[in-house]
């Protein structure tokens, strides 16, 4: 399910996600350890799903960096989320050459099939989709990758994206 965190609420890292992040910040030289905010990033939201406000303000203190500088980081890279998302994150290559072999279909038949926009999450908390660009499958389109695992389904017809969603709600399910 969601890890959804109330925006209100300070945020509190668990000792085993500071452990990952001293192990990430010893990498760097003394006085360099914002170079340690992007795989830190990842591990926040791989915690909690994405990346609220508070959650973000916090890693700033970790790092002894002023929030802006985390904001920017964030706002700026497509990999991370700054809203809650589904269990599953159907990712649609929408680049020119997976739009020529239909991707735009494959989106607009997700839409449909889950029953959500782009952006959204399903009531049951397991699904979202978006349009992301180019995914480096272009022979294969089109092409979405389903995360948190980031597994790759290439020449993408409506019935395997069926198949996919069922297979997914099964594991969820089990």
């Amino acid at each position: 399910m969601l890890k959804v965190q109330d925006t209100n609420v300070p945020v509190e890292f668990s000792t085993q996600l500071l452990a990952k992040f001293a192990d990430k910040v010893s990498r760097y030289p003394e006085g360099k350890q914002k170079s340690a905010l992007l795989p830190i990033l990842h591990d926040v939201q791989a915690e909690f799903g994405w990346l609220s406000v508070p959650a973000m303000d916090k890693v700033a203190e970790y790092l002894g960096i002023e929030p802006i500088e985390v904001y920017e980081v964030a706002t700026f890279y497509t990999m991370y989320f700054l809203r809650p998302q589904g269990k599953y994150v159907l990712e649609v290559c929408r680049t020119g050459p997976c739009c020529l072999v239909g991707a735009e279909k494959i989106m607009d038949h997700i839409e449909q099939k889950l029953g959500v926009k782009e952006g959204e999450v399903t009531p049951d908390g397991l699904f979202s989709w978006r349009g992301v660009e180019c995914l480096a499958a272009c022979g294969f389109g089109p092409v979405l990758q389903i995360g948190p695992e980031y597994t790759f389904y290439e020449n993408l017809t409506p019935e395997s994206v069926d198949q996919l969603i069922g297979d997914l709600k099964a594991k969820a399910n089990n």
